[in-house]
C-alpha cells in the first residue's frame, strides 16, 4: 500500500504527492488542483490533454530519438522531463524548481532513473535563467504556477528576453498559461513574447513567430482553459481533434493582440 499523501511543511501553497487512480502512477496537486500525473511503469504516458501537447512539440523539435537539451521552467512531478529522457535517450536536462519540499518528496515517491540526465535546480525561474549559458536550450518548457496562473514575473518583457538569450538558433520554446476570454491576461503574455522573443536575433519579427493552441470552448469563451504558447510558429501540429485549434502567427495577431507587455518592478 502507498503511503499516504503529504501536506509540503513551508511550501508557498498547498501541495501534495499522492497515488493516482492506476497503480504505479502518482499525482502531483498544487492548490487542490492536479498539476501532474506521472506514471513510473511508463513514463512515455501522459495522462493531460495539455501535457500530451507540449510532448508532440517535443517529439517534432528534433529528429526522432535525438538528444535534446531542455530548460524546463517549473517541475513539480517532472513528468516531461521523464518523457524526454525515455523518449530521447542521452538528452541533457535542466529542472527549475524553488519548492524544495515538493522536489524533495518526489524525488522520495518517484525517483528519478539513474543516469537520466535531469539536473534539478532549487531555483525560481527568473534566478535559474540567469544562469543558464546563451544559446544552451534546444526547447524551453515553462509550466509553471502559482495558484491558477503563471507567476508574472516569468511572462515579462525582460523575462522574454532571458528566455530568448538562453534558447538555441531556431529553438522551440513552449508556455502553459491559464485564462478565459476576453483574454486580457493572455494578450499581456502574447505581447510580450512577440516582442521579447522576436530579438533573439531572428529575421523574422515576433509577431510571425508565435502560435497558440487552446480548445475551441475556451477560444468561443464558453469556460477558462490552457493556452500553450509556440515560438517557432511553424510547423504546427497537424489538425485532427476538432475540440482543439491551433492559432497561426496571423490569427494570434487578430485573436489575441493588441496587449501591453508586462514589464518588471
Amino acid at each position: 500500500m502507498p503511503p499516504p499523501s503529504e501536506n509540503l511543511p513551508g511550501a508557498s501553497a498547498p501541495a501534495t504527492v499522492e497515488p493516482g487512480e492506476r497503480p504505479g502512477t502518482w499525482v502531483v496537486r498544487l492548490d487542490g488542483m492536479d498539476q501532474s500525473c506521472m506514471d513510473l511503469g511508463d513514463p512515455t504516458r501522459l495522462d493531460f490533454d495539455y501535457v500530451r501537447r507540449i510532448g508532440g512539440l517535443l517529439d517534432a523539435a528534433a529528429a526522432p530519438g535525438e538528444p535534446l537539451r531542455v530548460l524546463h521552467v517549473g517541475g513539480a512531478g517532472m513528468t516531461l522531463a521523464r518523457y524526454v529522457a525515455a523518449t530521447r535517450p542521452g538528452s541533457r536536462q535542466v529542472v527549475l524548481e524553488p519548492d524544495v519540499a515538493l522536489v524533495d518528496l518526489v524525488r522520495e515517491r518517484m525517483p528519478l532513473p539513474r543516469r537520466s540526465g535531469i539536473s534539478v535546480r532549487p531555483q525560481d525561474g527568473r534566478a535559474g535563467l540567469a544562469g543558464v549559458h546563451d544559446g544552451w536550450a534546444q526547447a524551453v518548457v515553462v509550466d509553471a504556477f502559482a495558484g491558477a496562473q503563471v507567476p508574472p514575473e516569468l511572462v515579462t518583457l525582460e523575462a522574454w528576453q532571458q528566455v530568448a538569450r538562453v534558447r538555441a538558433p531556431g529553438g522551440l520554446v513552449v508556455l502553459n498559461l491559464s485564462d478565459r476570454a476576453p483574454f486580457a491576461w493572455a494578450r499581456r503574455v502574447v505581447a510580450g513574447a512577440q516582442a521579447g522573443l522576436g530579438e533573439a536575433g531572428g529575421v523574422e519579427t515576433g509577431a510571425k513567430r508565435i502560435a497558440v493552441g487552446l480548445e475551441v470552448a475556451t477560444l468561443r469563451g464558453r469556460r477558462a482553459g490552457n493556452l500553450l504558447l509556440v515560438c517557432p510558429a511553424a510547423p504546427l501540429p497537424a489538425a485532427g481533434d476538432p475540440a482543439y485549434r491551433w492559432l497561426d502567427s496571423e490569427a494570434v495577431s487578430s485573436s489575441l493582440g493588441g496587449g501591453a507587455p508586462l514589464r518588471d518592478p
